[in-house]
């Protein structure tokens, strides 16, 4: 920045804002070095002491990242003012990062009124938490089904970030930098900001009306209408598939120019494109969940475990069962595993 330029006209409150960053085991750096950065270059941009934060985790030690990092904390979990804003930071194996002691904190400081959010995963702490019960929310999309399953009173969304009342969540990346710049603007203002912005050379600020995902079009390297349209009815039709038969016809073209045009743009055909769906949502399902194998299949379209497992096993190289125990799932299935 060029040092002659003028810092942004704001009004400081009494005293900074402070905001409490808690980190998980095994947390995303980005999400979290993301949020202190805007923090930090709106009080220089502001020529003011704005905001103020503190690093806190279980223990009050140190905490590794996803990336292997180890970061030293501030502090144990403290009690906080009622003016603190708390942000959850996860990352991998949210479930297990997620202590009863973590949960009776964030219950405690919920009922004191603070704002609390989450970025990435954290936002399965807050639900987990009985915090984001009746509200909208978002988490990582990879996250997505499987929180989907657990949390069915909580309204998921797709969105970057979400803000409803006095909770706040973001879906992780980037997007927490869009998540603080809305923090920023609803209590400094817009200008302050847009400078932010520019400041991290960030050009294209995301609204909570922006989704996670790139289109279908850019995802799958093809910009053809009819197919983005029937890989998006494959999508949002994984617990009941639709024959290829209907689907040609939704979008009118034969089965033979839907087989085709797969064949064409993906080097697959429909039936094999749609069982690839099917096997990704339920890995991320027994890789995240405690749902029984049996509800896995059911909620990713298979009738029978013994089909389930076979599928799985010809994508995968390993069962379902297998793939639940590599994992370390909490509960025992309710069958027994006849595929080895």
């Amino acid at each position: 920045m060029d040092r002659s330029q003028k810092s942004i006209s704001v009004t400081p409150a009494e005293k900074p804002r402070r905001f409490v960053f808690v980190l998980l085991p095994n947390f995303t750096l980005l999400s979290f070095a993301a949020s202190i950065e805007a923090l930090r270059v709106a009080n220089r941009m502001a020529g003011a002491r704005l905001y103020e934060w503190t690093v806190t985790g279980e223990g009050g030690d140190t905490i590794t990242c996803s990336a292997g990092t180890e970061f030293k904390l501030d502090c144990d979990l403290p009690e906080l003012r009622r003016d603190d804003v708390i942000i959850l930071c996860g990352g991998l194996d949210v479930q297990n990062a997620t202590s009863k002691r973590l949960l009776n904190w964030l219950r405690r400081e919920a009922r004191h009124g603070l704002k609390i959010g989450a970025v990435c995963t954290a936002s399965y702490a807050l639900a987990a938490a009985g915090l984001l019960d009746g509200k909208r929310a978002t988490i990582h999309w990879e996250n997505h089904d499987s929180f989907s399953e657990v949390f069915e009173n909580i309204n998921l969304t797709k969105s970057v970030y979400v803000l409803d009342g006095n909770r706040f969540t973001a879906a992780g990346g980037t997007s927490a930098i869009d998540l603080m710049l809305k923090l920023i603007a609803d209590e400094h203002g817009p200008d302050l900001a847009n400078s932010v912005a520019d400041q991290l050379v960030y050009s294209s600020i995301r609204t909570d009306q922006d989704t996670q995902r790139l289109s279908v079009p850019t995802r799958i390297g093809v910009r053809h209408p009819k197919l983005a349209q029937i890989i998006r009815m494959m999508e949002t039709h994984i617990e009941d598939p639709i024959s290829p038969a209907i689907l040609a016809q939704d979008v009118g073209m034969s089965t033979r120019q839907l087989e085709r045009l797969f064949r064409r743009y993906l080097s697959r055909s429909p039936k094999r494109y749609y069982m690839e769906l099917r096997l990704q949502k339920a890995r991320n399902l027994l890789m995240q969940t405690d749902m029984s194998v049996i509800n896995v299949a059911l909620a990713c379209g298979f009738t029978s475990p013994s089909h389930f497992s076979k599928c799985y096993r010809a994508h995968y190289q390993t069962t379902p069962y297998r793939e639940r125990g590599t994992h370390g799932s909490r509960i025992a299935d309710e069958i027994p595993d006849d595929e080895t």
